[in-house]
This record gives C-alpha cells, structure tokens and sequence, in this order.
C-alpha cells in the first residue's frame, strides 16, 4: 500500500503526473437546450413549453500548461488548457435553429427596478429604439460559442475590468483556450487526506464571490484526484466547479465495481442546492432580494451580475413548484443526476458525470416597454453534462495493476524470499558441514595430528623437512611437514630417547 501511494503523489516525471498533467482520457461535454415553442403565449400568460433539443457533443481536450512544483514539492501550481471540439457524430445538427430568452436584455431590465423610474424609463426608450426583443433566434452554435450582441459589447467596453465580460454573448465561450485562472493543488507528500485538493486560486485561498464560510471554501478537486476513501475513511468528498463558482459536495453510497476494479459510487446529496432550512450551509449563498428555494442556488455574483440560478436538469429533486410552472421537462435520477464512481484506494475517477441546468431568473420590469409583460420567472435555459465514462486500455492497465495484482503480488514475493532466503541458509550450512567432515585443506589435519601427538607425549616433529602421508577417500595426497613445528613445546633431553625418526615414503595409489 506504501508503494502505491508513492507512486500516485504528483511528483515530477511520475505516472500520476503524466496521467495528470496530459490525461488522454476521453472527457465529453453534451449540451441540452431548451427550445421555447410558445414565446408569444408566454408572454400571454401561458406556460413555457419547452423542448429540449440536443445533444450538441463536444470533445474536450485538456492539459495542465505553465506546471511549476513549488518548494518542498507540498503543492503544484498550473493553468488549465481547453479545446472544444464539436463531434458531428454524436451529435444533432450544431446549426439546428433555437427560440431562447435573450439573456443580455433580461440581465439589464432585471435591474431596473433598483434604478428608479426615471433610469428606467429611458432605458426603456433605448431598447425600444433598438427593436430588442425578450426572446430571439439564434443556432445552437451561437448560443454556445457566442453570438454578437449589442448590450453584451457595451458592458464589455465600460464594466471595472475585473468584472468585465467576454466581448460575445455565449454559454460556453469562456472555456475554450488557455484559462487565466491560475490553480494550485495539492500533490499528497504532506499525507493523502486532502490529495488533489485545490490549495489556491489566483494566489487566494478562498472565493471572492461570497463573504463567509463554507460557501468561500475551496478544498475541493478539480477532477483528476480525490483523497484515497481507504485512508481518509471519509463519506464525503468535493469537487470544484469554476463556472459555478463553488465547490460541490459528493457523498459516499456504495461500494461498486467498474470494468473488474472495485469503486466507491458518490452521489451529488438531494440539499447541495438550494434553501437553508433544507441545509444550513447554503446560507451564505443566499442573496438579499432572493427568496431561496429548494433545488435551486443562485450564481449571480461569478456570472457578471447576470441572475444565473443552478439546480439539477429537469428540476431534478428540486421544488415541485418550479417543474410545474414549466411544460416539457421530465426529470429522471439516471439521466439528471451528478455521480462519480471513484477508485478507494488510490482516488483515481473510473467514471464521473457532473450534470447542471442553467436557469434564467427574470424580476418583472413593468416600465421597460420590451419586457413589461415578462413575469416573474424562473427560466431554464439549456442544461450540460461534464464527465467520462470510459478510461483508455493503457489506464484501466495501470489501475488494474496498482490495485488487484500488486496487493497479492507482494505476499507471494514476500514467501518467496523467506522460503528463498531459509534454502539458501540450509545450503550453506549443509556445504560447510561437508567441507568440514571432508576437509581438503591439509594444515587443519596436521594441527589435529600434533595436538594428538603432543597429547601422547610419543611423537616429535623434527626440526628437519619430513612428509607426511594422508589419505582422503580414493587418493594420496602428499605433504611436507613444517621443520619447526611445535619444538618448543618438548624437552628434547628428556624426549631424546623416545624419538622416532620419520620415514619418508613414497607410496603410489594402486588403485589407479
């Protein structure tokens, strides 16, 4: 296990960090729209009918560019690179003609009744002069990479230049290109509980967007990573979204398995969006002039100003009061709900869809001549699906590895060394108990035939050169003795007589 989570902390050249860095993975985005086919009965009082027309599938292919580990490797900061890439063949015609509420208009004259009546009537004069209209036609192309507008170039000439939007009208033209949100996430060397969490944005470590806790958090991941379940042993994990501007919690359900490898299903809780008194830490959310309601949050603040509401597609398990102020949506917890399907040991996704429904919330402007019989509404505007489904061969490999063959690999290699390691101990001991009943070296057995002698008292090697004769198995060896060897320990007066001169023989193995 220790030599997993090595391998899996971002450190440079790994093959976290590859994955990482440069995923491969194939990553969709599929886009709903809603198409008003009554605009004129709306503006009658009838509901909305809606029909949703999709989907519009875009490939999205992404890296991590301007990566820089900083000191002591705790965190890792980089830009995210993004490429959309519409993919005709899982998609309906990009050009297909959509009825939408015009979403600059409705912004600005959803601010008029702050402005006072005199504000509000020369706008009025002005949009009329324009011929601008509370719903329009465009492509769905346009609508999703920008279509140009008037009210739209405006602001972007004259707003602060850090609430200034882009120089088009369109849902998703912030995402193409290199972002210029600077991110830092954390590599898991200090420990694993909060690896691939996001430690900073722009150099803050908390959303500007809103002014208290937990809503200015942004301990969550950016979708690469999540803190290992078997090590954190926690049933909560987040996720951040920066469109959204907020993190997203996921909580644990239940142990499933993705292509032969064990997974821990998260699902988005039935409260993440929304009022209060259904969840105490949407407060923060919250907007003065706003009455919260269930399965509906407000993101204004991160959207230029523009009343953009969050909630689940179709309203999924969201207030029944906004489903039934609509025709045509019909929620379902298979096609509408945000999930992850995330690996508990090493916190890899296996497969993961975050789904969002972007909603139009519309104050009345009575005194706006172009707008004045727009109620009061909340108006949904197309809904998308962020996510993967399937990893390439070459990770499914790695994980496969990691997580099923290693950990049994490991016993198995253990056993092996010990049963190894007592063989080779036992051969040892075994060669050197042969070599010592066998012995080849003659030196030991001339010490061994002087000890005897000495201890007889009735040899003494003299100080001359004599040979010796061992035998050792078949063979003769033949051996000189040492001239001086152990003279010392005799008397050689008192031994003189008991002296027996050593023969030299020559003797020749018969037996050869």
């Amino acid at each position: 296990m220790l030599l997993q989570i090595q391998n899996l902390r971002l450190w440079n050249d790994t093959l976290s960090y590859h994955y990482w860095q440069r995923p491969g993975v194939i990553r969709l985005t599929k886009v709903y729209i809603y198409n008003v086919s009554n605009p004129d009965g709306f503006l009658s009082g009838e509901k909305p009918k809606l029909q949703e027309v999709g989907p519009f599938v875009y490939r999205e292919d992404m890296e991590k560019v301007n990566v820089k580990f900083h000191e002591n490797n705790y965190t890792v900061s980089y830009q995210h690179k993004k490429i959309l890439q519409f993919v005709p063949e899982l998609s309906i015609d990009k050009n297909t003609p959509i009825v939408t509420p015009n979403i600059p208009l409705l912004t600005l004259t959803s601010l008029s009744p702050k402005l006072g009546y005199l504000l509000s009537k020369t706008i009025s004069i002005v949009l009329t002069a324009a011929q601008l209209k509370p719903f329009i036609n465009v492509t769905a192309d346009q609508l999703v990479f920008g279509y140009d507008d008037a009210l739209v170039s405006l602001a972007h000439r004259f707003y602060p230049k850090h609430m200034r939007p882009m120089e088009r009208m369109g849902l998703l033209l912030g995402r193409n290109g290199t972002l210029t949100e600077v991110s830092s996430i954390k590599t898991g060397y200090e420990g694993m509980e909060q690896f691939g969490y996001i430690d900073s944005l722009n150099g803050m470590d908390r959303l500007p967007h809103w002014n208290e806790e937990p809503c200015t958090s942004i301990a969550g991941s950016e979708g690469s990573f999540f803190p290992p379940r078997d090590i954190t042993k926690s049933d909560l994990v987040h996720i951040y979204d920066k469109d959204l501007c907020r993190i997203i919690p996921l909580k644990y359900v239940e142990r499933v398995e993705k292509d032969g490898l064990a997974a821990d299903l998260y699902r988005l809780p039935n409260n993440s969006y929304g009022d209060s008194a259904h969840n105490p830490e949407n407060k923060c959310y919250d907007a003065n002039d706003y009455d919260a309601v269930r399965g509906l949050q407000n993101i204004s603040p991160c959207q230029y100003g523009a009343p953009v509401y969050i909630s689940n597609p179709h309203f999924y398990e969201a207030d029944p009061e906004l489903l039934d102020a609509v025709e045509g949506l019909h929620p379902q917890q298979e096609k509408h709900e945000t999930y992850f399907k995330i690996q508990p040991k090493l916190g890899v996704p296996l497969e993961g869809k975050v789904r969002i429904q972007l909603n139009l919330k519309v104050t009345q402007a009575k005194d706006v001549h172009p707008v004045r019989d727009f109620r009061d509404f909340v108006f949904p505007v197309m809904w998308l699906e962020e996510g993967i489904t399937e990893l390439t061969p070459a990770i499914k490999g790695w994980l496969y590895l990691a997580t099923v063959i290693a950990p049994h690999a490991v016993p198995i290699g253990s056993y092996l060394m010990i049963v190894g390691g007592a063989s080779a101990v036992i051969f040892s001991f075994v060669r050197a108990y042969r070599n010592f009943v066998f012995a080849r070296d003659p030196s030991l057995e001339i010490l061994e035939m002087g000890r005897r002698s000495l201890r007889r008292g009735s040899s003494f090697i003299a100080h001359q050169q004599h040979k010796l004769l061992l035998h050792h198995r078949d063979s003769y060896v033949l051996l000189r003795t040492m001239p001086h060897a152990m003279t010392a320990c005799l008397d050689p007066e008192r031994d003189r007589d008991d002296v027996q001169p050593i023969i030299d023989y020559t003797l020749i193995n018969q037996e050869a």
